[in-house]
This record gives C-alpha cells, structure tokens and sequence, in this order.
C-alpha cells in the first residue's frame, strides 16, 4: 500500500476448494478471514483462519506457496439474507507468529453448535483458545501445547524459549509460558 492507501501489489486468492462461483465473494472473503504474521529474514508470510482449521505459508523469498488443511477443513458457512457469511463450523485460529525456525498458531478449535448448547443451556462458553500449534516453516506439525487457561494473543522468544501470551480471563493479562 502507497501513503495514499492504494494497493501497490496483490498477491494470492482464497484457495477455497468447496466454494462455488455462485458464492458472493464478499461472504467467502469474510468467512476467510485470517490472522497473518510475516517473518522479513527468512520471507515466511503465514495465514491461519479464525473460522475452520486453514493454514496458508508463503515463502516470497523463494516464490512458494502451500494450503494446509486440519481435520476441521477449511472454513464452513452459509450465506445470510444480505449476503454475508454465518459461520456453522468451528472456531479456528485466533493468532500467528513466524519466527527463525517455527510458525506458533493459537487454535480453539470449539463447534459453534456447542457454544450455542452453551448459551442455551444458560452458560457463558470459555472465550479464548487452549491450544498452540507449533509448526515447522513448511507446515509439518512440530507439537501442540495444551494450556491450562484461555488466550488470545502471543508473541515467542526463541532465545529464552518463552511464549509471551495475553490471558482471556484475568486482571494480569501478560503471562509467560517456557517451551
């Protein structure tokens, strides 16, 4: 993007392989939409969605470009009546981090049919993801950590081996998790 906000390049579609050319691209965009980090040293840009279980790395240094799918596919929804996406899958991703060696995604991973159960059932359904997903930097699973509480957004410190992250429910956000 210049100063003036227009797009200088664009790169890449959205590499949906169920959606069909009568989907408004609008509603597939958002039900697309994605948390994205960029690593400038070793050219690792990585895209991972906050609806299904989608997982994109580009490599622009060496012009490569890779689709990974989890068990939960790619992101489900239907079309609304104004034509925007109403997400019936689950809850995916909720950040990404590149670094040197590894991609660290935080995942939650819980069906929207459960958090309405919850609702319904007259419960609040835990807010925040459990769960880190460290990948290599082309995508192979390295390990998923499991956490004792729900969070949000993370930042990894290789050199200390530290995962910086930001806790849903507590007055001290910040807390730090050794890997």
């Amino acid at each position: 993007v210049d100063n003036n906000g227009q797009p200088l390049q664009s790169k890449g579609k959205i590499p949906s392989e169920t959606a069909d050319k009568e989907i408004s691209r609008p509603a597939l965009a958002q039900a697309w939409r994605s948390f994205m980090d960029y690593n400038p040293e070793n050219g690792i840009l990585a895209m991972a969605t906050q609806l299904g279980e989608t997982l994109e790395i580009y490599n622009l240094k060496e012009n490569t470009h890779k689709v990974l799918y989890g068990p939960e596919g790619e992101p489900e929804f239907k079309i609304g009546k104004n034509g925007s996406s109403i997400p019936i899958g689950i809850m995916g991703f909720s950040d990404i981090k590149v670094t040197d060696k590894h991609i660290y995604a935080v995942f939650q991973g819980v069906k929207f049919k459960e958090m309405l159960a919850a609702y319904q059932r007259g419960k609040e359904p835990e807010d925040g993801s459990r769960f880190i997903y460290d990948f290599d930097l082309q995508g192979n699973p390295v390990q998923k950590y499991t956490l004792d509480r729900a969070i949000y957004g993370i930042d990894i410190n290789e050199k200390t081996n530290t995962i910086v992250a930001t806790e849903v429910e507590s007055d001290d956000p910040i807390i730090e998790f050794k890997i």
